[in-house]
Parts: C-alpha cells; structure tokens; sequence
C-alpha cells in the first residue's frame, strides 16, 4: 500500500455536525469550537451553512458566525468555508467575506428532490447561477449519495461521472465524494475515487464519509491507496445520516488523524487537542459523541 506524505483533513463539524442539533447552540460556543479547532492545527474548515433559517434554525447566525472569526482566520491563513443551497445564499456568503463555497448536488436524482426539492438539472442551473453572478468565488462540488441512495439504492458511477462533467462545464474547484447513508465499502471507495480522479485531474478531488457501519477508517484508506489526499471529518463524529437515526454518522476527525499518526502519514494537527475539544465539546451538548477517540482513555491517547 502507498501513502502519500501529506493528507489534509478538512473540519466540517461547526456546519455538518451541528446543523440538525434540536437544542439551540450559542453563538458563542460555535464560534469557540472554530477556534479551537484552528488551533489544534485545522488549515481548512466548512464552519457554517447560509441557508434559510426555517430550513435549518441551527444555522440562522452564519452571518454573525462568520463575520466574527473571518478576519483572524484570513490573517491565519486558514482556508474556509461555508454550505450554500442556491445563489442568495451564496451572496450572503460573499457578502460576509467567504471566497470559498460548498454546493452540493445528488448523484440520484430521487435524492435530490427529497433533500432539497429540484431536479438533479434545477440544481445545474442553480450552480450556473451563482458561476455567472459571482465568477471569483470557489465552488467545492460536493456529489451526495456518490455511494448509494437511500431511496434507489446502488448508483452507478455513470450517474456520478455524467453528474461530475455537467458541472465541470459551468466550473467548479474542487469535487468532493460524499457517501451520505454509510454504506460504501473499501473496493467501491477505492475504485471511484481512482476513476473520478483520472478522468477530472485538473480538479483536486476528496472524500466525504461516514461511519454509519464502522467502515469509514477502512473506506478512508483505501481512498488514500487510490492516491486521494482530501478527507473531509466531523470532530468527535458529530453529524452524520438522516436516514438512519441513532447510527455514527461522519466520520470523528480525531479518529482519522489517529490512524494517520499510526501510518505515518503527516497532517501537522494535534491529536490530543482534538480529543479536548471533543470531551468539551461533548459535555457541553450533553451528548454521547459516536467517535472512537474521545472514549479512549487518557492515558492511552498519544501513545
């Protein structure tokens, strides 16, 4: 197996991991766990959502989120940004200094109108709109159900690549593979990442996955032996699958980073500090945190 000498792990626990939460999270408690996590060596975060706060109250305060913690973390370096489903959100975005932004399109075509009510080509025209009002910004593609669909089951790479090259066509930065129930295996995961990334190799592509069955480690490796080198986790396995309540969800950044320290693959993060801030943050939420590391013992983390 080969490892590359660098993975970057991209932190979207403030967005995916806190946006279905019932009770209502302080402004303040948000924007603290950005900065925690920044310091614990995060260089790049999805840290909230623009989207309308009927839709998702947890995320009415993107704006507030946002404008507090822009500056240092431009100042910082750090590469942000935030989820818009549609080009006001997008402005907002813009509006609140974010250069970068997360769109997200379903590969099957049921899933999209289920999860947000457009045709797999409304939500082509939707990108389209927010490439042509707002040609300098970065667009992260994220391809939901990339692994499988809760409402028609397998989805073939057909379906992933055609979804993929319309988007190439209006312009896009980065593709992100989402596997948004849990169900991909290592085989699968290794060989639509290899595809994906020969065919559209002017554009960097990640990984998105979840721990639904306890294989997002595994399905995490062997991305990494199909040359992927973007992970996108959610601290202390916050986040996770609609479609099947009381499941893992994302995969916990702290235990990617683990298995990346115990291969030897360099990501220049802390994770003893992101086991901290998963504790903290646990006890805080009163919440059971799905992720593996932040039960181990003290004494046995770092080891």
């Amino acid at each position: 197996m080969k490892f590359g000498d660098r993975i970057k792990v991209v932190e979207v626990g403030p967005r995916d991991g806190l946006q279905n939460l019932k009770n209502w999270i302080p402004t303040e408690v948000k924007i603290k766990l950005i900065k925690d996590l920044i310091d614990a060596g995060i260089k790049e975060m999805e840290m909230t959502s623009f989207v309308h706060p009927k839709a998702i109250p947890q995320m009415k305060d993107a704006e507030a989120v946002t404008k507090a913690v822009i500056d240092e973390l431009n100042e910082k370096e750090i590469r942000t940004f935030a989820l818009v489903p549609n080009l006001v959100g997008a402005k907002k975005a813009y509006g609140c200094g974010l250069r970068e932004i997360t769109y997200v399109i379903s590969a099957s075509e049921k899933h999209n109108l289920a999860n947000i009510n457009r045709t797999v080509q409304q939500s082509l025209e939707g990108l389209a709109d927010i490439r042509a009002e707002l040609p300098d910004i970065q667009i992260r593609l994220d391809v939901a159900t990339a692994f499988g669909c809760p409402f028609m089951g397998q989805v073939g790479e057909d379906l992933v690549i055609n979804l993929i090259r319309s988007a190439e066509k209006i312009g896009i930065n980065t593709i992100t593979l989402c596997d948004t129930i849990g169900i991909a295996n290592p085989k699968q995961v290794y060989e639509l990442s290899q595809k994906v990334s020969k065919e559209f190799q002017n554009i960097p592509v990640g990984l998105h996955l979840h721990d639904t069955r306890g294989m997002g480690i595994a399905n995490y490796l062997a991305a990494i032996e199909a040359g992927i080198s973007v992970f996108e986790t959610s601290i202390g396995g916050l986040g996770g699958c609609p479609f099947a309540p009381g499941a893992a969800g994302n995969t916990a950044t702290e235990d990617l980073v683990n298995m990346l320290n115990e291969i030897k693959v360099e990501t220049n993060i802390d994770l003893n500090a992101l086991v901290s801030i998963s504790k903290e943050l646990e006890e805080k939420l009163d919440m059971n945190f799905t992720g593996h590391m932040v039960h181990v013992k003290s004494n046995c983390v770092g080891i």
